[in-house]
């Protein structure tokens, strides 16, 4: 008897049907002998609905209330959700997450979970019943109502799994796994078997939208096995997991790639100690992320600065550059939000050299000019021009026999 976490989110439960067809995996699941618990996402398009309500009713965001608000998308899908396993013979009961004492910092909209009460849920998995919990919110040390944000419900599954001490916690989505790069730009994407923590996480930060990046961090703390699995389809998924020293990793798991990318340079900047300070201080300072930064030093004395920014930030961080420019004296200043970029990530890139070599000497061959390079232990990302990112996955998907085993082809 296993203790299995599940997840479904807002496809999986978007009608009465869909709902049904979850009702049939999870008693399936049950009868098998396993204990089981799961984590609802709100029924596809109704957290867009009540926070188009709120938009109507008021044109300030009242960050508590609209808490209050949103939860209760996923209120409906746990009381449907038991509705159906108990017709069909399945013990069940619902939680909300303040039932279950989900505790969270009160950062609305974007809580903390702190602590989880898993009290009842043991005493009803122990009384052989499957327990349904709201995911996505939880509760402060006050009572109040808090939503974890983009990708909460995953978040809540995993944070479950952590507390329960769960075998595996399953991730049933609209894809049937882990892709080694999205399978609508190569469509020889192979569905890999097996993903660590490291590269998972490194998927999700780069891009891929599997899983959110929050749920994976937390299962790699707690060593939670996660696996992602389709809804509409049987299979075995892709399992992430501790890296395992056994097992010989390929060179490179998968490709991620970002179109949301946004590029900025400031050329000729006096060479002096403060001056990057000088130039991310103010975007920063705005509340924009920045992603990849490259500093040249010219013979002159002058220094020229490039970095990335989310697409949505650009003519932001575009305004600002503009008046840091003039105030440090820079010689020009230019932006570019036609950019995207690429990264091949793996573990296996520790016990291989070449990788970067690989990967530059491809992209040369099909005339892509790169414009930044980021390395780390387990990444390589570059930027390119936004109308080579097909070309370029491509090219490096055949390079590194990613349709294959993760080997690489004689260049």
């Amino acid at each position: 008897m296993a203790l299995i976490v599940q997840k479904y989110g807002g496809t999986s439960v978007g009608t009465i049907e869909k709902i049904g067809n979850v009702a049939d995996k999870v008693a399936a699941c049950a009868k098998n002998g396993d204990q089981v618990v799961v984590a609802v996402s709100a029924m596809s398009g109704e957290t867009n609905k009540l926070i188009a309500l709120a938009d109507e009713m008021s044109k300030n965001k009242h960050a508590r209330e609209m808490d209050v608000l949103v939860s209760t998308g996923e209120q409906v899908t746990i009381a449907l959700l038991t509705m159906a396993l108990l017709d069909r013979g399945c013990d069940a009961r619902s939680y909300t997450g303040a039932q279950i004492r989900m505790i969270t910092d009160d950062v609305h909209g974007k809580a903390r979970i702190k602590e989880i009460q898993s009290e009842k849920m043991k005493a009803d998995l122990d009384a052989g019943r499957v327990v349904v919990v709201a995911g996505f919110q939880g509760v402060d040390e006050n009572g109040n109502i808090t939503t974890l944000g983009r990708g909460g419900s995953d978040t809540t599954a995993v944070a479950i799994a952590a507390a329960l001490g769960a075998d595996e916690c399953q991730i049933y989505t609209d894809v049937d796994g882990v892709y080694t790069t999205d399978p609508r730009v190569e469509p020889k994407a192979r569905k890999l078997d097996h993903i660590t923590f490291e590269e998972m996480l490194e998927m999700a930060s780069l891009g891929s939208k599997v899983l959110q990046i929050r749920s994976v961090e937390f299962a790699g703390k707690y060593n939670v096995p996660l696996r992602v699995l389709s809804s509409f389809e049987e299979g075995e998924g892709t399992l992430i997991a501790l890296e395992d020293d056994d097992v010989e990793q390929a060179v490179i798991s998968g490709i991620a790639f970002n179109r949301d990318e946004a590029q900025l340079t400031i050329n000729g900047v006096p060479d002096q100690p403060g001056v990057a300070s000088k130039i991310l201080g103010p975007v920063t300072d705005a509340n924009i992320e920045i992603d990849m930064i490259v500093q040249n030093i010219s013979e002159d004395g002058c220094t020229d600065f490039t970095f990335t920014v989310h697409r949505n930030d650009y003519d932001k961080a575009h305004a600002l550059m503009e008046k840091v420019s003039k105030e440090l004296g820079a010689q020009k200043m230019k932006g570019d939000d036609a950019i995207v970029k690429i990264s091949l990530v793996g573990v296996g890139m520790r016990s291989h050299a070449g990788i970067a070599n690989t990967m530059f000497d491809t992209l040369a061959k099909e005339n892509i000019n790169i414009r930044m390079i980021s390395t780390s232990e387990i990444k390589i990302s570059v930027v390119v021009d936004e109308k080579y990112l097909e070309l370029g996955v491509r090219s490096l998907h055949d390079a590194f026999g990613l349709d294959s085993d993760g080997q690489l082809k004689n260049l």
